[in-house]
């Protein structure tokens, strides 16, 4: 690419806004062209590196989708379930590549954001780092390998002003435990522990969602049988890690065909 890529990011004054929008002032060949909040949000019309506390950026804080949309290469997006399907919208109308890094959809959602990927490149993932992404894969592997003496469960910790459990890579983890064991995760899922629930059911995939402090992002998958353990994991230290594996997914979403695509696709381990 000659000329830098330039990105959008909604949710502009958001944890992972923020970030992005530092991860970009410092990457190569990509510029930020856009940032967008909601209608009504304070920083509306100022400049966001100055309402950011840093220098003055040049692009001026906007509610207009379309119009910011229609202005860059990519948009970034980590913010809410029920914005997210209207960016996506938007994105399909002005064939702008949609990178979703948001969580806790619904499969309504998930359907929309399905039909919007129909006209244009939208990459959605639960985690966007690489360290996450081969751990999905050895979960695949080590679930395949082992038999159902081994109880699985999958063990998550996040900031406490997250919105939604268990995480979106919680839900990766147990969707491929699952398809290693050859099920379906809802048919085995367990989350609902509180009270006198029983003993645990042979089979199943249990979570445990955790919320404290600022926890980035931490994530175990636990195989526990009557005379052993094995624990798979991941820590995100810093938040700049889904930062970059999103502006990577940016990058290389230039040029896809229209389609629905995840982080497996970006780093080459479908």
């Amino acid at each position: 690419m000659n000329s830098p890529l330039k990105i959008a990011v909604t949710g502009a004054s958001g944890r992972m806004g923020q970030m992005l929008i530092k991860t970009i002032a410092t990457g190569e060949n990509m510029v930020l062209s856009g940032a967008l909040e909601h209608a009504g949000h304070n920083w509306l019309g100022q400049d966001i590196g100055l309402v950011s506390g840093g220098p003055e950026a040049g692009v001026i804080v906007s509610d207009q989708i379309r119009d910011v949309f229609e202005r860059v290469d990519a948009v970034i997006d980590f913010t809410i379930p029920a914005a997210t399907v209207e960016f996506a919208k938007a994105a399909a109308e002005t064939g702008t590549p949609h990178i979703i890094g948001t969580t806790g959809f619904t499969p309504e959602d998930i359907q929309e954001i399905e039909a919007s990927a129909q006209k244009t490149a939208i990459v959605r993932a639960g985690n966007m780092s690489l360290g996450v992404n081969l751990l999905v894969k050895l979960t695949r592997q080590v679930a395949a390998a082992l038999d159902v003496d081994f109880d699985i469960e999958v063990i998550e910790a996040h900031h406490n002003q997250k919105i939604d459990a268990p995480s979106g890579t919680a839900l990766m983890l147990g969707e491929a435990a699952a398809e290693g064991r050859g099920v379906v995760l809802q048919d085995v899922r367990d989350t609902n522990r509180d009270g006198i629930v029983g003993a645990r059911k042979k089979g199943d995939i249990g979570f445990v969602a955790i919320r404290g402090g600022d926890i980035v992002g931490e994530h175990d998958v636990l195989f526990a049988s009557p005379s052993e353990r094995i624990t798979l994991r991941h820590v995100a230290q810093n938040r700049d890690v889904f930062a970059r594996g999103a502006l990577k997914a940016a990058l290389w979403a230039q040029g896809k065909p229209a389609g629905a695509y995840d982080m497996f696709d970006v780093l080459g381990l479908t």
